[in-house]
């Protein structure tokens, strides 16, 4: 081990566990290290790292190596027990960290491409990819051949790797009562208020089994999963922001292809 090697003793350990690399935010332990450093709180004199990966994928190098600087300002050396270099401030450690900062917020960018467009290839498909089914809807668990093997309740998420899940109509009552809200909707002009009330006389509670909502309503009316859409990716463009970047500049668009889930 890195500090016995060298006589350290360990006397706090600052864990992110699950957490991405990517940003500050959301990284509280490496948030509070940096504030124990800095209010002089810190009973350390050594900041043991794994290699340079683990104190950050940040996007921008410079960003890791200013946190590192805010360290090294506050008279605490950060080590990484890893790397083939010394973190001696010399200009071949200087270099290589740049270079390490670099490939590690590259991996990182790279990682979230593939991982994005295994996610759209699924969504093509027809698979759901997160998300509860909601009402009328169940979520039901298919293997790498297509075969059913059972729906999944809320909460509950598949195990194997090759397993997919799909949307499926719910309990038949439950899908009388969605086209029962669109019937209402658009031939019988009630508003999303009337709509949520009369459910509430009626004793029908959501998915969730809670009273209706204008705005559960709404939700219901405005979901494209309950025309066989599967949409996916969809973010919300304001004008104004749309200038504000080129037009190569505004990611991909969402996946949305049609799928047996009608209720």
């Amino acid at each position: 081990m890195y500090a016995d090697r060298h006589g350290y003793e360990i006397v706090r350990t600052y864990a992110d566990e699950g957490r991405s690399g990517l940003r500050l935010e959301g990284r509280d332990a490496l948030q509070r290290l940096i504030a124990d450093v800095e209010s002089g709180a810190a009973d350390f004199s050594r900041i043991l790292v794994y290699d340079v990966s683990r104190w950050g994928r940040f996007q921008d190098a410079d960003e890791g190596a200013y946190y590192e600087y805010r360290c090294r300002r506050a008279g605490i050396q950060v080590r990484y027990c890893a790397e083939q270099f010394e973190n001696d401030g010399s200009p071949v450690s200087t270099i290589v960290k740049g270079v390490k900062r670099m490939m590690a917020g590259e991996y990182s960018r790279e990682l979230s491409a593939k991982v994005f467009a295994g996610q759209r290839r699924l969504i093509e498909h027809g698979y759901r990819q997160g998300g509860a089914a909601g009402y009328g809807l169940r979520r039901r668990l298919i293997d790498q051949g297509g075969s059913s093997k059972g729906e999944l309740v809320r909460g509950e998420h598949k195990s194997i790797q090759t397993d997919r899940v799909v949307l499926v109509p719910g309990p038949a009552e439950e899908v009388a009562t969605v086209g029962w809200i669109y019937r209402s909707f658009v031939e019988a002009s009630l508003s999303e208020r009337e709509i949520a009330d009369a459910l509430n006389d009626r004793g029908i509670l959501t998915d969730l089994g809670r009273p209706w909502t204008r705005g559960t309503v709404h939700q219901v009316l405005i979901n494209p999963k309950y025309v066989g859409d599967n949409v996916w990716n969809r973010v919300l463009q304001t004008e104004e922001s749309a200038r504000s970047q080129s037009p190569g500049a505004l990611g991909p668009s969402p996946g949305r292809v049609r799928c047996d889930c009608r209720a």
